[in-house]
């Protein structure tokens, strides 16, 4: 029996353009739940009490987005295997009166890749552009699947090479100057810069460099083609786009929160797509 009172919600600063209430809201439409889904913008001077009064508060537990993913890892009780190697959470739940920090990200990287590129984790070495927390999250994710040969690219060769220092066997780290030669034989590339937003155009790298076989895949989803993405398709290359990502990590948290795994389905997807389109 789902309980119909449970409250959850989404925290960030800002907060206001979150997609996650639209997505949390069909589902719980979708399965009669009479619970709630929130945003809240808390500043990060406040997250540690605010994080401190949920369950005084009647929440089941919530999403944490940019600035707090940090502090949350910190302000949790206990972790789940993905934040700990992450070392960030994005969903907060309670089980037994204990705060549990998890990292869903790399569940949602993987899950939107399985939908639209089938057997992508056996196409070849992965070339991840970008060394920030997403990129934690996907070689998180890589790994878990099994990808031996895992190269990050960034413009600072240190913050790489902390990535790959972390994650250890099979993942090597490279400056921007190493690219070309670092596509010629890969099999994925993932851009998880903020190149190729709006505001931010720019191609992270040459899709033209790229064997056949390759998939290309931006965790950007604003736009939903990026740069990137359209050069790889001018080769027909194989392209994913960002919005899967951000549906499949809401998955995990609302089964926590509210008893039930929502799926990812097409109306879901079309009903986010036309909350991307800018209003005139």
């Amino acid at each position: 029996m789902v309980d119909e009172t449970r409250k959850a919600f989404v925290t960030g600063h800002p907060i206001k353009h979150s997609r996650s209430p639209k997505i949390h809201g069909y589902w719980l439409a979708k399965h009669g739940i009479g619970g709630s889904y929130e945003a809240i913008d808390v500043a990060p001077e406040d997250f540690a009490a605010f994080v401190k009064t949920l369950q005084a508060n009647g929440y089941s537990g919530g999403n944490v987005t940019i600035p707090h993913k940090e502090a949350a890892f910190a302000l949790a009780d206990t972790r789940d295997q993905a934040a700990q190697e992450i070392g960030a959470v994005n969903t907060l739940w309670f089980e037994d009166g204990i705060l549990w920090g998890g990292n869903t990200d790399a569940h949602g990287f993987a899950a939107n890749l399985d939908d639209h590129a089938p057997g992508w984790a056996s196409n070849g070495p992965a070339v991840v552009l970008g060394a920030g927390g997403a990129s934690r999250a996907v070689i998180h994710a890589l790994k878990q699947r099994g990808v031996a040969d895992i190269r990050i690219v960034n413009r600072t060769l240190a913050r790489a090479m902390e990535l790959s220092d972390r994650f250890g066997a099979g993942v090597s780290a490279h400056g921007t100057a190493a690219t070309g030669e670092l596509l010629a034989d890969a099999g994925l590339l993932v851009n998880t810069t903020a190149l190729g937003m709006h505001g931010n155009e720019g191609l992270s790298a040459d899709p033209a460099l790229l064997p056949d076989h390759a998939v290309v895949t931006d965790i950007v989803y604003v736009p939903l083609e990026t740069p990137l993405l359209a050069a790889a398709r001018t080769r027909n290359l194989k392209t994913v786009d960002g919005l899967g990502m951000l549906l499949h990590q809401a998955v995990p948290g609302f089964e926590r929160w509210f008893g039930i795994r929502p799926q990812v389905t097409g109306e879901l997807r079309a009903l986010i797509e036309a909350d991307l389109v800018p209003k005139p």
